[in-house]
């Protein structure tokens, strides 16, 4: 085997690249001894990878599949805290956007990689996979709808060594769920030393304060092995980019002065006792057997906004479905006892006809007199604008053991991850028990738990005159389940006045009933042989294959070949075919959910069902199966003393891919066959979405990452490059569930083209970080209106990011900075939309719409 640098070739030994192929497999947890001894033998040797091969760690350039690799120092150049936005601006084809009123998804932010969901991403620690987060993001932006990934956002930078990207699909080396790629977050694993930081920002509005607070700490465990714990705590303030609603002005202007300015807030959500810790460990019990484990424990309250509820058209709460009459409950039944309130109308100053105050009107006094009637007005005249709130906790655990046993190697390990999300709902009404009716709402949870159980087994072999092929085997088991614990009655109960046409549930976000309750779970067993060696002095192949079985839907097999080829000691090129797989979560086959969307400016609740429910299988709705993937890269490597170019292009086709459709139209006409399947009060649904394999989409693109270090102006320069241009089409879909504005959504919802150009420049004290990031043109949509009302296609923009840094002493350094320093403006609504909903900017842009964000952060090591 060869591992190859920029200056110079080595060949690893037997003993070498055992010690490395139990690094690959383990994760890199070894003990400080051992690793140190390796790094010694491997001087020069920068940016080892140990994602994409289950042969020898190798460097970026010597890899035959394109991997990104960002340590922990070039993570902290950043201004913000969150995991995310620290690789949105290090990786070419990430993304990620901002979710200002997207329901659970507020909670834990989605991202995707090359084009893909955040669930085609397949997520590591330490080598080993990472558990989903519980929540399913309903409102991910076109291309994350309904799609649940792992919340890597819990991750924190100090806890990390490095971060891997592996931009290739790997489905036939590591499962389910890696067709866009594989992320590998490798932890510290120092025996000493440590870190505090202490960090501040706030944006240019002056809200959305952030204050961080991390530290890490390396501990000896006797001399032969280590503990690393990591910890970090975090508040943030909310934001508004907001303006008063024109329906909410005219209220007040009319006199109803119970109306907030402004009504609806669109801004990030307040994050409160956000804190998380890390600890990884390693132990070696001799020279063949070493120990290790690692593990977190997380937790963050975030409390966003929603949308905003007229206190005179919205329907089924205040209004009947015309919204010119309110809608008025009667005690005893009967509706017909109570007069009719029209809402009155009166002519502005500009001759428009426009809402009168109805509170003041003589028809609402009368029907306040009868004891017999009433509205929802009584008890929110202003309207009301609920508040979605959460707590995500997250804690997982792995442990293991690896060694060498005579000619093979082999890594055992067996780990279980968790995460939950308790729901709640602020200031909100359940409309179907009228008067009576709590404000406050305890909603119920989602629950996701995972347990992985993994052997594997590695050895050196020769055949003729081909040497060190590497050979690795394994097999892994694995259970998840997918769990809504039921919230308080009064969140879901269909009240006294549900059969009068009022809502049922907490409005906005309806609580888990008893019918909703329970856990869902499934296992999978997976087998995988992975051969890779020299065929010739210059000619790497790769041949991995892997077979899985799930007990919910059936097998798949899947296969990967890669090759990399060095034409000469600068310039190789590499190529990878695979096919690939997704399974469909277990929650996504079973979550129960409602949802408020805007469609033509117009609030409407959506029920989301399980595919197999009565009310989504009348519209359609089938057992979930697999997505299938057949992908095709090719690429090139250049490297020359101290310059290093990439340049890679991707074809990925998704066949059956699974996503949540369209809002479809619960007709008037179908309610009694609806009745008669079990639906309860059709009459009350708006529309019902569903997750379904209804269409088929190819994604391309081509990713150029490049590097350059030199002496610059009496300092050390490294100029970094990082583009990526992504396209995707979708070659087939259903007209039924998936509708020409969420086409659209999937293939132009974000940057063709992104582009980030870093200059880090230092001095023996001071550095300075200069970041242009470009964002190209996109698809822009409002609140997930895709109407001609509430979308267009959004101009480019180039945002740019400056850190300055000064080593007081050789352990304490001050940095200040700002990301967005010259305050770029997204992109703004159209004319006609503009402010229409309380928003002024379109929330579905790729770069933060809050504007520029100042910081300032002190680093202590020791």
């Amino acid at each position: 085997m060869r591992l190859k640098t920029m200056n110079n070739k080595k060949r690893f030994t037997v003993s070498s690249l055992s010690l490395a192929v139990s690094i690959a497999l383990s994760g890199a947890s070894i003990s400080t001894q051992a690793m140190a001894e390796e790094e010694t033998k491997l001087d020069n040797v920068e940016k080892i990878a140990v994602i994409g091969s289950r042969a020898a760690p190798r460097s970026v350039g010597d890899s035959p599949v394109p991997i990104d690799i960002i340590d922990s120092e070039d993570l902290r150049k950043n201004g913000s805290t969150d995991m995310i936005d620290m690789l949105v601006t290090s990786v070419p084809s990430f993304n990620s956007r901002a979710q200002p009123i997207s329901d659970a998804a507020t909670l834990v932010r989605p991202v995707n990689l090359r084009g893909l969901p955040s669930d085609s991403t397949l997520v590591l620690v330490n080598g080993k996979r990472r558990h989903r987060a519980s929540v399913i993001a309903f409102q991910g932006g076109g291309i994350n709808d309904g799609a649940q990934g792992p919340d890597i956002s819990v991750i924190p930078g100090a806890a990390l060594k490095q971060v891997e990207v592996l931009r290739d699909g790997a489905s036939a080396q590591y499962g389910s769920d890696a067709i866009a790629g594989v992320m590998n977050f490798v932890l510290k694993d120092d025996a000493e030393g440590g870190s505090i930081t202490v960090s501040q920002g706030e944006y240019y509005e002056g809200d959305g304060a952030t204050t961080t607070i991390d530290g890490n700490i390396g501990l000896p465990l006797t001399d032969s092995g280590f503990v690393n714990i990591s910890a970090q705590y975090k508040t943030a303030d909310a934001t508004s980019r907001s303006v008063q609603r024109p329906d909410a002005a005219n209220l007040i202007e009319q006199g109803n002065t119970d109306v907030n300015d402004p009504a609806q807030v669109w801004g990030n959500p307040e994050i409160k006792d956000d804190y998380t810790v890390f600890v990884n460990s390693g132990f070696d019990i001799n020279e063949n057997v070493q120990l290790y484990a690692f593990g977190n424990l997380s937790s963050r309250d975030v409390v966003g906004g929603f949308y905003y509820r007229n206190p005179h058209n919205r329907g089924n709460v205040y209004s009947v479905d015309d919204g010119e009459t309110l809608l008025v409950g009667a005690v005893n039944g009967d509706q017909s006892t109570c007069n009719v309130v029209p809402i009155p109308k009166v002519t502005d100053a500009n001759g428009n006809t426009v809402d009168g105050n109805v509170l003041t009107s003589q028809a609402y006094l009368d029907m306040l007199a009868d004891p017999n009637c009433f509205s929802m007005n009584q008890v929110r005249p202003g309207g009301y604008t609920p508040q979605f709130a959460g707590t995500v906790e997250d804690h997982s655990f792995f442990a293991g053991v690896k060694g060498d046993i005579g000619e093979w190697s082999y890594d055992a390990s067996a780990g279980m991850g968790n995460n939950k999300s308790t729901f709640s709902l602020r200031n909100s009404l359940n409309p179907s028990l009228g008067l009576d009716t709590p404000t406050d709402f305890e909603t119920g949870a989602y629950e996701q738990a995972e347990t992985t159980v993994n052997i594997d087994f590695s050895r050196l072999f020769s055949i003729g005159s081909l040497e060190d092929i590497s050979f690795a085997t394994g097999f892994e088991w694995r259970e998840e389940s997918f769990e809504i614990t039921q919230g308080e009655e009064a969140s879901w109960i269909a009240g006294p006045y549900a059969d009068q046409g009022f809502n049922i549930g907490s409005h906005g976000f309806k609580g888990f009933g008893p019918e909703s309750a329970g856990k869902n779970s499934r296992n999978n067993i997976g087998v995988y042989a992975d051969v890779e060696g020299y065929i010739t002095d210059d000619w790497l192949l790769g041949v991995a294959l892997r077979y899985e079985d799930f007990s919910t839907f059936g097998d798949t097999l899947d296969y990967k070949i890669s090759t990399q080829y060095s034409a000469t000691d600068f310039l190789s090129f590499r190529a990878s075919h695979s096919t690939g797989f997704r399974a469909p979560t277990v929650g996504q086959e079973n979550v129960v959910n409602t949802q408020t969307s805007i469609v033509n400016g117009d609030l409407i609740q959506t029920f989301i069902a399980p595919p197999t429910n009565p009310l989504a299988a009348f519209y359609g709705g089938e057992v979930l199966n697999p997505e299938e993937s057949i992908s095709y890269a090719l690429g090139t490597v250049f490297e020359y003393e101290n310059f290093f170019l990439t340049v890679d292009y991707y074809n990925i086709e998704v066949s059956g891919r699974i996503a949540q459709s369209s809002q479809i139209t619960v007709e008037e006409e179908d309610y009694d066959e609806l009745r008669e399947a079990g639906v309860e009060h059709p009459e009350l649904i708006s529309a019902v979405t569903f997750y379904t394999n209804d269409f088929d989409t190819t994604t391309q693109g081509i990713d150029i990452v490049g590097s350059y270090e030199a002496a610059f102006l009496s300092g050390d320069a490294n100029l970094s490059l990082a583009y990526g241009w992504t396209d995707t089409s979708v070659d087939k879909f259903d007209p039924d569930t998936t509708d020409e504005g969420k086409v659209r959504r999937l293939e132009d919802g974000i940057p063709a083209h992104r582009a980030t150009f870093t200059w880090g420049q230092s001095w023996e004290r001071l550095r300075t970080t200069l970041r242009a990031n470009y964002f190209g043109e996109y698809y822009a949509t409002h609140a997930d209106d895709t109407t001609e009302w509430g979308s267009e296609v959004a101009d480019a923009a180039v945002t740019i990011d400056l850190e300055v840094s000064y080593a007081v002493l050789d352990s304490l350094t001050f940095s200040v900075g700002a990301n967005n320093i010259f305050d770029q403006e997204a992109h703004k609504l159209k004319d006609g939309t503009l402010g229409e909903l309380g928003g002024v900017y379109y929330e579905s842009g790729p770069f933060d719409y809050n504007g520029g964000f100042y910081y300032g952060r002190v680093n202590y090591t020791f």
